[in-house]
């Protein structure tokens, strides 16, 4: 199971050993604390000590009491491309709870709660945070009893889950991060963000400045080959993109989103010289190369499929339910996991190939196993996620130099557990950058920016038809992994020039982008401006980041007020030179230009003196 890590001896474990007399179910409570940091994690493993079977149906990782119901419920829900939309709520008598039953932490709900003090905002206040490091079926719940007294639960969801365990078995749960600060939620954040920096990502890339890449997907879809792709690495090269990505099409006989999962071999009908003559093409160009696997799931029109019908999830007598065109591999089984694993293998390992992008485009529907008897189907869910985390393991260890970003139709499967085996996740399939403030405002209350995979894309914008400047697309993306995601060959020679500066300009804040500390400066939900910073963790060095949203008539000064510096020190913005106290950035505030235009955005540069 993924967990936080501990490399250098920060924490300590209190082990506490239960046992119900009862039944003889062993519970063995675990508790780590760090010492760097405001937080504890729990989980708990389940051991059947008796000399019969037991099922085991409902084990939370995490439960803590509070004696008041005097808090609001902070929790992030959501939609395809409308992922991660922060709400909040003030707890009531009874159950309130979010959670997931699609097979994968999902769209919907992301497994993440804070309760906050009412009155607490971003800066001040008393804040609990709760993030459950699991990429399946969870449940968190707040139950405020009669007396007023609040439990709150976090863990994999009971729902059609039930885990059987014959004598001497164990179960293990996910493991619960759990948060305080009395300094708001900003801090709340960044105490996750720095946690899981230090303490969850493993990917050698976690300290290492990730490659400006561009994907092939919203350039060309379907409609390429391998001509098509060195041309866009071609004008790639001269713009100072890194990398190119070949994103789905290029396997099996795949020309639609109808056919191919699962036969992971190389189309050369389509790629004419195969894939080791297009990674050296590429390669030519000084570029490195990435490509797309979606190793969870199978098309109906498939090689794998016709050969094994039963390796999709299925249960017998029943007709299954395709979506996307494509059913779900039974990952609980090892002959499957060794077939993907073999196939992937061959490529990735015969291929100079510096980058996976793992997607996962679908739900989980007729869970069932056909190696699995009655008796133990509700543990196919969980069984599911053991096996991805499996796979994901197997391929992190035998390529432990490929950067691996995560994804699930953009960012349905944004979680801790995921961030254990790749260092960013696929934020949102929706590029729009108005879209993408929002989005990414809220991945931030419990995921460090480093972890999201953000892109400049083409406008009119392929999910929303909106269209906004480059210069607003460059600075939004920026506060993400950062990319391309269009056909650079239909940019005009003024649109490359702007590409140019702009992967310069990324360049030089990158490593502040990546390592310092996030602030959100304005709620892009109410304001009509959306603000945020990144300051170095010295406070020497300061990023501000601003798109205006909305552009009413009678136009006045607005100002944004920095958080984070040294309200003694003096800070020069680079571009123009002026030079202000830290004092007055954060009282006074950042005046920003009285002007026109639609979404419109600045980014200001400061160093301290």
């Amino acid at each position: 199971m993924p967990s936080l890590r501990d490399e250098n001896g920060d924490s300590e474990t209190l082990e506490v050993t239960t046992l119900d007399q009862t039944t003889n179910a062993e519970v063995k409570l675990y508790y780590t604390v760090y010492k760097d940091l405001p937080v504890m994690t729990r989980h708990a493993v389940v051991t059947n000590t008796s000399d019969r079977a037991m099922e085991l149906e409902r084990v939370f990782s995490a439960c803590f009491d509070f004696n008041t119901m005097d808090y609001d419920m902070v929790h992030l829900y959501g939609k395809w491309a409308k992922e991660r939309t922060v709400t909040e709520r003030p707890l009531c008598h009874g159950i309130q709870s979010i959670q997931s039953k699609r097979g994968s932490s999902s769209h919907n709900h992301n497994p993440f709660v804070a309760l906050k003090a009412h009155g607490a905002t971003e800066e001040n206040g008393e804040v609990y945070g709760v993030n459950l490091i699991y990429s399946g079926n969870f449940s968190i719940e707040a139950e405020v009893d009669c007396l007023n007294a609040t439990r709150l639960l976090a863990g994999i969801n009971p729902t059609d889950f039930t885990w059987r365990l014959e004598p001497n078995e164990s179960f293990t749960a996910p493991e619960a991060v759990m948060v305080y600060t009395d300094k708001g939620l900003g801090e709340m954040s960044r105490i996750f963000h720095r946690t899981y920096m230090k303490h969850l990502i493993k990917s050698p890339w976690r300290d290492v400045e990730r490659p400006v890449l561009i994907n092939s997907w919203e350039a060309a879809y379907f409609d390429f080959d391998d001509d098509k792709l060195v041309a866009f690495a071609h004008e790639a090269a001269k713009m100072g993109v890194d990398m190119l990505v070949m994103d789905d099409g290029w396997f099996g006989h795949r020309e639609s989103d109808d056919s191919s999962l699962g036969d992971w071999y190389v189309n050369e009908k389509k790629l004419k010289g195969g894939l080791s003559s297009l990674i050296e093409r590429v390669n030519a160009e000084g570029l490195k190369f990435g490509i797309w696997y979606e190793p969870e799931m199978i098309s109906p029109d498939s090689d794998l499929y016709r050969a094994h019908p039963d390796w999709c999830l299925h249960v017998p007598n029943r007709e299954n339910s395709p979506a996307r065109l494509q059913y779900v591999l039974d990952m609980t089984r090892k002959n499957v996991r060794d077939n993907i694993f073999a196939q992937m293998y061959k490529v990735i390992s015969e291929n100079k190939i510096d980058y996976v992008k793992w997607d996962f485009n679908r739900n989980l529907t007729e869970v069932g196993s056909a190696l699995l008897p009655p008796e133990r189907q509700k543990e196919v869910m969980h069984r599911f996620v053991l096996g991805t985390y499996d796979l994901m393991d197997r391929f992190v260890k035998a390529f432990p130099n490929i950067l691996f970003e995560n994804c699930s139709g953009g960012g349905g499967r944004f979680d801790a557990g995921m961030l254990y085996y790749s260092p960013q996740i696929w934020c949102s399939d929706n590029s729009d950058a108005i879209d993408r403030l929002r989005i990414q405002y809220g991945t931030s209350f419990g995921y460090p920016v480093s972890a999201m995979g953000a892109h400049v894309s083409a406008v009119p914008n392929h999910q929303t038809g909106r269209i906004t400047p480059l210069h607003t697309r460059g600075v939004v993306a920026m506060s993400g992994t950062f990319g391309y995601e269009l056909d650079l060959l239909k940019l005009t020679e003024e649109e490359k020039d702007e590409v140019r500066s702009q992967i310069g300009e990324f360049r030089k804040y990158a490593p502040l982008i990546q390592n310092g500390r996030y602030y959100r400066l304005t709620d892009p939900f109410k304001s009509e401006v959306c603000a945020w910073e990144i300051v170095g963790n010295s406070q020497e060095e300061v990023l501000l980041n601003v798109v205006m949203e909305e552009i009413h008539g009678n136009m006045t000064v607005n100002y944004v007020q920095l958080r984070g510096l040294d309200e003694s020190a003096l800070y020069k913005e680079q571009a123009t030179g002026r030079i202000y106290s830290g004092a007055a950035l954060m009282h006074g505030g950042m005046p920003l230009p009285a002007e026109f235009g639609e979404y419109r955005a600045y980014q200001y540069h400061f160093v301290r003196e």
